[in-house]
């Protein structure tokens, strides 16, 4: 009789659009704040913002195929499973995570083709105006991305605090399931 062993972590393709996609909104979040709060208007703020909206529109894109391929293969199982509350917060987490994936780029992008500025990616290319130049809608998206980029760092801030309580508080197996080696110590 051959035993199958079921895979507990997820597969390379979710764990690597999950260190990537933490990485580019980390760096989008930081690089938004520092030109938000430290370098205002000056000679720095074109070329952060650049690398900004690069970060930005990379996760934007990234979110979505991640989006697509999580619908499509799921999630593994786990070896216990998480408590109906715990199970139910965790939802709730990931939904919010994943819809301001998408939110916060949009409207920083909104907020861009309002304002008649360009969305270069890099300096390679620039991606095309989605809004008709408007100031009012620039100034609202503008006000709308800050929050979001406030609430995507509050939902994070708990993402990370959670998976920190799982990892030294519970000892269980939630921070393995996403961790880049935990798929070579499946058994």
């Amino acid at each position: 009789m051959v035993v199958k062993s079921v895979l507990r972590s997820y597969d390379g393709v979710q764990r690597s659009f999950h260190w990537i996609m933490a990485a580019l909104i980390l760096g989008a979040l930081a690089i938004g704040f520092v030109v938000y709060f430290v370098v205002g208007d000056g000679p720095l703020r074109v070329p952060m913002l650049t690398i900004h909206k690069s970060l930005g529109m990379t996760a934007l894109i990234l979110g979505a195929l991640r989006i697509v391929y999580r619908l499509s293969v799921g999630a593994p199982p786990y070896a216990v499973p998480l408590g109906r509350l715990i199970h139910k917060a965790s939802q709730a987490g990931h939904l919010a995570l994943y819809a301001l994936m998408l939110a916060t780029p949009i409207v920083g992008y909104i907020a861009s083709s309002a304002g008649g500025y360009e969305i270069s990616w890099f300096g390679l290319f620039d991606f095309p105006g989605l809004a008709p130049r408007d100031h009012a809608l620039m100034q609202k998206a503008i006000g709308l991305h800050f929050w979001l980029g406030w609430a995507i760092a509050s939902v994070l801030a708990i993402h990370i605090a959670a998976v920190f309580w799982h990892a030294c508080v519970k000892r269980d197996e939630v921070l393995s399931r996403m961790w880049p080696s935990s798929a070579l110590r499946q058994g």
